[in-house]
C-alpha cells in the first residue's frame, strides 16, 4: 500500500515535476505476470526512476542491513526501501549471492516483476560492464522472459560521491522481451548462462549506447579502491576523473580527421538494489 502511495503521492508527482523522466517502450512490459526487468547501473537513482515510468511495481533485492539496523534511522530507513519496492536478501541459503537468487524466485513465483541489476554493483565510469550470470539462472529455474532496460542521464542526477549532481531529463527505454525458453531445464550449464547474460547485455548496450567492457565491474572499482589508498585519494574521486578522461577522449576522437581515428582505447585501462549475483 505504502509503495503505491509514494509512487502516485508522495514522491512519485515530485520526481515527475523536477526531472520530468522520458520513456521508450513501455509497452514491452507485461501488464501482468511475472518478468524480469534488467537494467544497466549508473547511480542509486536507477530504482527510482525505472519504476516510476511503468504502471506495475517493480521489486528489487537489497542489502539485508537496510532492513537491520536498530534504532530511529533503522525503523526509518527500513519503513522507506520497503515502501520503495525493496525487499531484504534471503541469507537463509548461506550467501549474499544465493540469498538474492532465492529472493527473485520468490518474487516471480508471486507473479510480480523483478528488477536485477546483472553488473552486480554501480559502473564506475558510465560504462557498461561484463554481467553476473545469476540472471540467466533465475530466468531459467523461473522459466520467465527477460526485457532489458536502458536508463540514462541518473548519473548526472546523482553522481558517485554526490547525493546530487544537477537536474537532467532521465530517459528509460524498455527492450523486447527476450525468451530463452530454448534453454530449458540447462541451468547448471556454465556455457548456457554465460551465452544467455551475454545477450542481455548486448541488448541492454543498444539501449543505452554504452561502451561495453567484458570485465567485472566490481573488479574496476577494487582497482580504484586500491589505487586511492596508494596515491590517498578518494575512490569516488578516481572513479569521476576516469569518467571524464573516457569522455574527453571520445570527443578528441570525434575532433580527428577520419585516417587518425582508428586506433581505439584498451577496454580493459548488494547496491540499494539487486547489488548480489551468483556468477559461474
Amino acid at each position: 500500500m505504502f509503495y503505491w502511495l509514494l509512487k502516485w503521492v508522495l514522491l512519485g508527482p515530485l520526481l515527475r515535476g523536477i526531472f520530468r523522466p522520458t520513456v521508450e517502450g513501455a509497452q514491452n512490459v507485461p501488464e501482468e505476470g511475472p518478468a524480469i526487468l534488467a537494467s544497466n547501473h549508473l547511480s542509486i537513482a536507477d530504482w527510482l526512476f525505472m519504476p516510476l515510468v511503468i504502471p506495475r511495481r517493480v521489486t528489487f533485492v537489497a542489502k539485508a542491513e537496510y532492513f537491520t539496523t536498530p534504532g530511529v534511522k533503522g525503523r526509518l530507513q527500513k519503513w522507506f526501501f520497503s515502501g520503495a519496492g525493496q525487499v531484504p536478501i534471503d541469507r537463509s541459503s548461506g550467501s549474499a549471492a544465493a540469498g538474492a537468487l532465492a529472493t527473485g524466485m520468490r518474487i516471480l513465483g508471486e507473479g510480480d516483476l523483478f528488477g536485477i541489476y546483472p553488473e552486480g554493483t554501480r559502473s564506475p565510469d558510465g560504462r557498461l560492464y561484463k554481467g553476473k550470470t545469476g540472471i540467466a539462472r533465475v530466468a531459467l529455474e523461473a522459466g520467465v522472459p527477460v526485457i532489458p532496460v536502458g536508463v540514462i542521464g541518473t548519473d548526472v542526477i546523482a553522481p558517485q560521491g554526490k547525493l546530487f549532481g544537477r537536474i537532467v531529463r532521465p530517459h528509460v527505454r524498455f527492450g523486447k522481451p527476450m525468451d530463452f525458453s530454448r534453454y530449458e531445464g540447462m541451468e547448471d550449464d556454465r556455457f548456457v548462462l554465460r551465452s544467455i547474460t551475454d545477450e542481455v547485455m548486448y541488448e541492454i548496450m543498444l539501449l543505452t549506447g554504452q561502451e561495453y567492457v567484458d570485465v567485472y565491474a566490481s573488479t574496476v572499482k577494487n582497482r580504484i579502491t586500491q589505487k586511492a589508498k596508494e596515491i590517498g585519494g578518494g575512490a569516488a574521486a578516481l572513479a569521476t576523473q576516469a569518467k571524464d578522461r573516457l569522455q574527453h577522449h571520445g570527443e578528441d576522437k570525434d575532433d580527428k580527421p577520419a585516417d587518425d581515428a582508428a586506433g581505439t582505447a584498451d577496454a580493459e585501462s548488494v547496491e540499494p538494489a539487486g547489488s548480489a549475483e551468483a556468477d559461474r
